[in-house]
């Protein structure tokens, strides 16, 4: 019960990272609320004890003001959303970079800056956990260039916030992960396999550049994010945790 009286809010909830995380904060005794635009996939959580459920584009600054209101002071904020584009610069449209940068930075910008005012209000501290990625932004990735570039700005803001409100009880920290099993690694396993001779040498391929010889599963990243919220890290922000199974030495 680690995360016993804390509130806590989780973007992107309904499948993968985002979900296990909304598990396993409410198995540590947090009251979890759950946000995801598939609200048919999120309503799969009502059952569990401890979460709570509300549909939310985190990519529509009035549904985030609305939801900020609703909600009040929260104790850790799990910014989880995001997409992965596939290609170098030559293949990046200005339509593909506007919309992961909308959705995989200005998202966490808009939510954190409307939740944010709550959390210094109440005065006992937060947690604001932003997911990056070792891919582009901690190593080189090929066919990565927007997504690499965004999730390098992620880092870039999550320090700024660390260091803005260090003296204020606030703490930020970034999660970069290797590649992880999840639905969205199994859609882009199916595209990449109808070019390279099929989905499981595609899943070869994933699993080859890691040099654990395995994928990470979303409950590793989950435990890494319960522990980010928990008094445990009280002297931890401004870091970038890698979990990527060595991807990046």
């Amino acid at each position: 019960m680690r995360l016993q009286g804390k509130k806590a809010v989780i973007t992107a909830a309904a499948q993968g990272i985002g979900r296990a995380t909304a598990v396993a904060m409410a198995r540590e005794g947090a009251e979890v609320i759950a946000t995801d635009v598939n609200a048919e996939r999120l309503a799969e959580l009502n059952s569990l004890p401890g979460i709570r459920t509300t549909q939310l584009n985190v990519r529509d600054p009035a549904a985030i003001a609305d939801f900020a209101a609703q909600v009040g002071a929260v104790d850790a904020l799990f910014n989880c959303a995001g997409f992965v584009h596939h290609g170098t610069i030559l293949d990046c449209s200005e339509a593909d970079w506007d919309f992961a940068f909308d959705l995989n930075v200005r998202s966490m910008f808009r939510l954190t800056k409307a939740l944010l005012p709550a959390m210094l209000e109440a005065k006992r501290g937060a947690s604001i956990i932003n997911i990056s990625s070792g891919a582009s932004s901690v190593k080189a990735a090929a066919n990565r260039f927007v997504y690499g570039t965004t999730k390098a700005a992620v880092i870039g803001l999550t320090k700024s916030i660390a260091l803005d409100y260090i003296r204020q009880g606030i703490r930020c920290n970034a999660i970069c992960p290797g590649t992880i099993q999840s639905p969205s690694l199994d859609d882009r396993i199916a595209a990449l396999g109808e070019s390279v001779g099929g989905a499981e040498k595609a899943r070869e391929m994933f699993v080859s550049r890691q040099p654990m010889g395995r994928l990470g599963t979303a409950e590793e990243v989950a435990a890494l994010v319960v522990y980010l919220a928990s008094d445990e890290a009280a002297f931890t922000t401004g870091a970038v945790h890698l979990i990527d199974g060595g991807w990046t030495l």
